[in-house]
């Protein structure tokens, strides 16, 4: 075994029983169970926020996060010899939930609407409105993607000799940016209506990969790009990457909405926030920000079917919004 992680996991008052690689750190098997040791670049405030949160999460109710553990001196933070510095978290070995099987993905969407429950439920402080925990707007973000959208298109356009992924790009990309920019003016609108509305603890980054199907219950991980916004966000996120794999079904998205709704009521101005979240074409934006900033001269030919792709599901995806801004 590795004698620097060794010497970490000491200062915790731990032994390991095994230690092995994992994705973001060395997961190893202690006496307190599965941990996952990594280093940490972060700052002490932003560590001491995730534990008060995560604290409150497990309190009321849902137990599996991975919540930080403490040294043997009560600190969130072991340094090594060499000053870098590592944080120790409960860990899980269990699978990432299956998006492709109906039976996973609806009890995975109502495990988010309670966590978003629990979420709105802690005592907000008021160091929470400050740093990280923070984030920009996401219709900023999209007008950025969208300026960005314009500048790749302009470039092509402006090229001679096109390659067969800029001839599909410029072929449909009135069509996408359309729903981009009707997007991006649409939460814009909702802002200004909902004029200074109270923002809400969310994940951040809420997929497949970081809820975890156990024997009787799921683990939520990963709360690094938790902050204070808009929950829809993080079902967003979720859906986004389920009905992808199901071609837009809007039965099944229906479903997956009604099994949040079951545990958290979505309300008419998140419904919107929902719908134009769906509505920006987020996935066009990442194939052409991908092509902008790599080698131009060779596109892998599985964007290119990508690009296709995403135009072969415009109908399906249409109907899908449809149904959001629709549902009752």
């Amino acid at each position: 075994m590795n004698e620097r992680y060794l010497e970490i996991l000491a200062q915790y008052g731990l032994t390991a029983e095994s230690l092995r690689r994992g994705r973001s750190g060395y997961i190893c098997e202690t006496g307190v169970g599965t941990v996952l040791l990594s280093e940490y670049k972060g700052t002490q405030k932003r560590l001491e926020f995730e534990q008060q949160v995560l604290s409150h999460v497990r309190e009321a109710g849902i137990d599996r996060v991975d919540d930080y553990l403490r040294t043997a001196q009560g600190e969130l933070i072991a340094v090594g010899e060499d000053g870098t510095r590592y944080v120790l978290k409960r860990w899980f070995t269990d699978r990432e939930c299956n998006i492709r099987d109906r039976r996973e993905v609806r009890p995975a969407a109502a495990q988010i609407a309670r966590l978003h429950q629990i979420f709105r439920e802690i005592p907000r402080k008021e160091e929470w409105n400050l740093g990280s925990i923070l984030t920009e707007p996401l219709e900023t973000e999209m007008e950025r993607h969208n300026q960005e959208l314009r500048r790749a298109r302009n470039y092509m356009k402006n090229k001679r000799k096109k390659t067969e992924f800029e001839n599909c790009v410029l072929s449909n990309f009135q069509l996408f940016y359309e729903q981009a920019s009707a997007a991006c003016e649409g939460l814009k609108r909702l802002k200004q209506e909902e004029n200074g509305a109270p923002l809400f603890l969310c994940h951040g980054n809420l997929d497949h990969h970081h809820i975890l199907m156990g024997e009787t219950d799921m683990a939520v991980i990963e709360f690094h790009r938790m902050h204070l916004g808009e929950q829809m966000e993080d079902l967003y996120y979720f859906l986004r990457k389920v009905m992808e794999k199901h071609d837009w079904n809007a039965g099944l998205g229906m479903e997956l909405l009604e099994a949040y709704e079951r545990v958290l009521p979505i309300s008419g101005t998140q419904r919107r926030h929902l719908y134009y979240l769906f509505l920006y074409p987020e996935k066009y934006w990442k194939q052409i920000n991908f092509y902008f900033n790599a080698n131009k001269a060779w596109i892998p030919a599985r964007n290119i079917e990508k690009l296709k792709s995403l135009e072969e599901q415009m109908e399906a995806r249409e109907k899908f919004l449809e149904k959001i801004f629709l549902f009752p």
